[in-house]
């Protein structure tokens, strides 16, 4: 199984792992984004991120999952933090879309040694906006965010992307997944997502897990130590465990693990 997923990893750029997690899980992780929904009115689903996550015990309990991080584990090692996660929920008939871009051209990490975690609450199909991938692109040098051209009209996730006379899209992939399906992708592939023009939400978690000697150059952030120990060469900021609060978090399955002694 390592062997296959590296593999496939290395070649194209990406992997699929079908039902990496039971539907319970998935399903409660579209619950997640409904009740944040409801808490944040004033904030598209599309952009809850890590900031409004990194509290919250279901978070922890989600990224800190042993089917996700013996899947990660093959390819990071044993020491292994999750250093930021990022739903990117599209509602039914205006979901926003995701220019061609590359991950790691925005992330403050040195090394570039980060692997992504796509994970489906929901269905994710072309009608809906899912992940696309152009295979083979992880081969490609990493661009600057000085490269990219700026696209500030409010219609995007990001607010920048690669511009359309780099892309050729005849050999995309699109990446359909059923809820508790994951793609893993390199940081450096180039990919993108069309909007959500479909009657049905497309909820999809982004978690970037990093083996915990990369050392994460923006000191405000806080990762999840999910495995292993922090490394002693780098001083990355971790995140407390958080606790419970029935008045604060939303119920889940095992919230008394996350209860006070």
């Amino acid at each position: 199984m390592s062997a296959t997923l590296r593999q496939e990893y290395d070649e194209r750029g990406y992997v699929i792992v079908r039902n990496a997690i039971d539907a319970g899980l998935a399903q409660e992780t579209a619950e997640h984004v409904h009740w944040l929904a409801k808490r944040h009115p004033d904030i598209r689903p599309e952009k809850f991120g890590h900031d409004m996550l990194v509290s919250d015990p279901f978070m922890h309990r989600l990224v800190s999952d042993d089917r996700l991080v013996d899947i990660v584990e093959q390819f990071l090692g044993p020491n292994i933090a999750m250093w930021a996660a990022h739903y990117i929920a599209k509602p039914p008939r205006h979901g926003q879309r995701v220019l061609w871009h590359q991950d790691g051209s925005y992330w403050p990490l040195e090394p570039m040694e980060v692997t992504t975690i796509w994970l489906a609450a929901t269905e994710s199909t072309r009608e809906n906006g899912c992940l696309r991938v152009l295979p083979g692109t992880q081969n490609n040098r990493l661009l600057s965010r000085r490269e990219m051209v700026d696209v500030p009209d409010g219609k995007n996730v990001l607010a920048s992307g690669i511009h359309p006379s780099q892309i050729d899209d005849s050999h995309v992939v699109d990446l359909e997944l059923a809820p508790g399906d994951v793609s893993l992708h390199n940081p450096r592939i180039i990919h993108c997502s069309e909007p959500n023009e479909s009657e049905k939400w497309r909820i999809g978690l982004t978690l970037r897990y990093i083996p915990t000697s990369t050392r994460v150059l923006r000191g405000s952030d806080r990762a999840i130590l999910v495995r292993g120990a922090p490394d002693s060469g780098n001083d990355n900021q971790y995140a407390d465990r958080p606790t419970f609060d029935a008045e604060t978090h939303m119920p889940f399955q095992g919230k008394e693990g996350w209860m006070p002694a």
